[in-house]
């Protein structure tokens, strides 16, 4: 494990917190939110895939080097911490599949540990990052709110349902927990990744390739990368009572979408598109979701859609803000 500190913030200081996983595609948009918000802010990352120190800011972040699953590196990590954001995690089911050993030791065990450690080093809340995946498969027209049923589907949600469990029953004696379900994430961030279906199909459409669409007619809710970081932050933000122990889907409702609609908005930027698609009568995950909850508890809205994350992702790939954009380094 290594340490390495720029504008290493004091051990007292009431706004320190640890993001773990800070150098991921979430965290490296969150950390600058934080900073941006006057928060000083300590990162705890392996440095897994394309993720660098590079990714994020200089000046404010205390980095500590070191693997989620190491007592030492989760101790010198949260030494002195008011807040906790739990963002490291070995994401996604081809991820998990590959790697299954690893994924339930870091999606679960390190989790297990983090949230009992943070709260034995005083820690005051404990934000962990779940994902609406947690739903997996729903009849009909459902839509799901936070206390609907979760049926994981793959190895990711299950152990993304079973931390969740771990997680909200440490609330208790002055330490609070609470667990953001994130929609599929989308959009650019300092640790771009193009292994997401926004993003992957923008790149492939934008660039010219052939696009396959399996699964055309299954519904996913998506939420951009940026209105992530705000709605982590705003839980951040919130009254202690109105976040402890509580679940939160992080999304807006009107931000369902079936692959064929994504294709379709992809379609009016380029016409010419050569898309085809696999039909699949089955597929585990089909799930629309409900974020209602998080509006008006904590006054959440998105600002950012579908249309403009691909946008935005098809500008910076029209300025080769990309050397590669097929290069591993923007996988997971």
């Amino acid at each position: 494990m290594d340490t390495s500190h720029t504008g290493r913030p004091d051990s007292t200081d009431p706004t320190l917190t640890l993001v773990t996983g800070g150098a991921g595609y979430v965290g490296s948009v969150l950390v600058r939110r934080l900073v941006d918000a006057g928060r000083t802010v300590r990162v705890l990352d392996s440095f897994l895939h394309g993720a660098t120190p590079g990714t994020i800011p200089a000046d404010g972040v205390e980095l500590v080097r070191g693997d989620v699953r190491d007592p030492e590196a989760r101790a010198a990590a949260l030494a002195g911490v008011e807040n906790v954001v739990h963002l490291a995690a070995i994401v996604g089911d081809p991820a998990c599949t590959r790697e299954p050993e690893e994924a339930r030791t870091v999606n679960l065990d390190a989790t297990r540990a983090l949230v009992r450690e943070a709260a034995e080093a005083g820690a005051e809340r404990f934000l962990f990052a779940s994902t609406c995946s947690n739903y997996g498969r729903l009849d009909g027209d459902h839509v799901a709110t936070e206390d609907w049923e979760l049926k994981p589907v793959s190895l990711y949600s299950e152990t993304k349902v079973a931390a969740e469990l771990d997680v909200l029953g440490c609330s208790e004696n002055g330490f609070a927990t609470t667990c953001l379900r994130l929609a599929t994430v989308y959009g650019a961030s300092p640790r771009m990744r193009f292994d997401l279906t926004v993003n992957e199909f923008t790149r492939d459409v934008v660039l010219g390739r052939p696009l396959v669409v399996y699964g055309e007619q299954f519904w996913r809710p998506y939420v951009h990368v940026a209105d992530a970081a705000d709605a982590i932050g705003l839980a951040l933000d919130a009254p202690v009572e109105h976040v402890r122990a509580e679940v939160f889907n992080v999304g807006d409702t009107d931000e369902n979408y079936r692959k064929l609609d994504l294709v379709e908005i992809l379609r009016t930027r380029v016409p010419e598109a050569d898309v085809s698609f696999v039909h699949r009568d089955e597929d585990p995950r089909d799930y629309r979701v409900n974020f209602d909850k998080i509006a008006e508890r904590l006054g959440f809205g998105v600002e950012r859609r579908v249309p403009d994350g691909i946008d935005e992702v098809a500008g910076l790939l029209a300025e080769g803000a990309f050397a590669d954009p097929y290069s591993p380094v923007y996988r997971n």
